[in-house]
């Protein structure tokens, strides 16, 4: 058994699979919903903090896919695994400076923070889940179907 077949034998529950499609979900939303809310900020601002948001979901989904690429022995591009980190990085902190410069409540900066770091691991989550998925089927064709789900002939 190859080392990614034995780190990866195991298909994710479908209530794992649906918490973190929830855990999206609400992050988004409250992120989305304190924007639109915010009475003292900028249309400009409120682009700027939509923007990263939307930067940080697709820069872990490709961290994510990056790293799980390397774990099952396949070839990842040196460069683009500095690009990638970058990008993760990068709006983390200009969440970070904006948050630190912006004319909101503590407990609004915080709950920014959390949203964005809530709906960034449910991102990563989801690519995780997406690909212990495929690597299941294509490993365990015979065991694809839960039990729940064959019914009696």
């Amino acid at each position: 058994m190859t080392q990614s077949k034995t780190l990866f034998q195991n298909k994710p529950t479908k209530l794992f699979i649906g918490i973190a499609w929830f855990a999206l979900f609400i992050g988004i939303a409250m992120y989305l919903i304190g924007l639109w809310n915010v009475k003292d900020m900028q249309l400009n601002e409120k682009g700027f903090y939509l923007t990263v948001l939307l930067f940080a979901l697709h820069s872990v989904i490709s961290l994510q896919k990056n790293v799980r690429d390397k774990i099952e022995g396949k070839e990842v591009n040196s460069v683009y695994e500095i690009i990638t980190w970058a990008a993760v990085c990068t709006p983390i902190l200009f969440l970070i400076i904006g948050l630190y410069n912006a004319n909101l409540l503590l407990s609004e900066k915080g709950f920014y923070a959390i949203a964005f770091f809530m709906s960034m691991f449910a991102a990563i989550t989801i690519q995780k889940n997406t690909r212990d998925l495929a690597f299941f089927a294509k490993h365990n064709p015979k065991m694809e179907l839960d039990t729940e789900e064959v019914t009696e002939s």
